[in-house]
């Protein structure tokens, strides 16, 4: 080999390692990212709707019918955002869920001050931080910013928490009717920990917290829409994945439980 190919050889290996660097310093620094910017990959290619699913005999199956799926691609952490927009969307509004986001939604941002302490919102008052980057927003915030837009329409309809109702009655009372649930779980249903704290330094009349006090986010939070049941799994509208998704009953209620049992009916 002459001297000109192997210069040219040795400038590729450098061209080669020069690119898996820089990939692998990307890959580093989504991972290593703030809030729960990592809820945001989905596992699959997404469809928008779902499958048109009759009950089948004998399995006591029920799915809720187009239900259209919004994948979660640019509010990175407003799966909330995603599941109100889906719902209200299902129901014949006319809203997206970047409309909802800038118009609607309460938020108050993650602060600190000059000794580093972190400061934010109690998350049943407010979003704490924005849809992008923060961390989300708790059921009785959610509703209340749910009610300023549903004001606007004349409709008469308004969001309710159903806060601490096991997900089978939710099953009973809602899906079996053709009503589609808000529910706080977790993402995929991976098992939530304590993540970030900060100090309260926002609340309004649904706090759980005084000011002052240490609010503490778990990681994997997530918010879905329920949309039916089989005898085994529950399926959720999961902005998420991108498309429908079904985990099992027993582990739906743990992460259900864990997250705070909080729930949002239209009606």
């Amino acid at each position: 080999m002459n001297n000109l190919n192997l210069k040219r050889k040795h400038r590729f290996l450098i061209c080669c390692g020069l690119f898996l660097g820089v990939v692998a310093l990307l890959i580093i620094v989504t991972v290593s990212g703030s809030g729960r910017y990592e809820t945001a990959t989905n596992h699959t290619e997404p469809s928008t709707e779902t499958p048109t699913q009759a009950p089948t005999e004998g399995s006591n199956k029920h799915i809720i019918e187009n239900v259209k799926v919004i994948p979660q691609r640019e509010l990175l952490a407003g799966c909330e955002t995603y599941a109100c927009t889906m719902l209200l969307q299902h129901l014949g509004y006319d809203i997206s869920e970047v409309e909802f986001a800038e118009n609607y939604l309460i938020t108050k941002p993650i602060s600190y001050d000059y000794a580093s302490n972190r400061y934010g919102p109690d998350m049943n008052s407010a979003q704490a931080g924005d849809v992008y980057t923060g961390y989300g927003i708790y059921s009785p915030a959610m509703a209340k910013s749910m009610n300023s837009y549903l004001d606007t329409t004349g409709t008469g309809k308004k969001a309710y928490t159903v806060n601490g109702t096991p997900l089978e009655q939710l099953c009973e009372e809602y899906i079996d009717n053709g009503i589609p649930v808000m529910v706080w779980a977790t993402t995929w249903m991976y098992e939530p920990y304590d993540a970030q704290s900060w100090i309260v330094d926002y609340v309004d009349e649904n706090a759980q917290y005084a000011i002052g006090e240490t609010f503490t986010w778990k990681q994997h939070e997530h918010c879905l829409v329920l949309i039916g049941y089989d005898n085994s799994d529950y399926y959720f509208a999961d902005s998420c994945e991108g498309d429908i998704d079904h985990f099992s009953k027993e582990l739906c209620q743990l992460r259900y439980e864990q997250i705070g049992t909080m729930a949002i009916v239209v009606k």
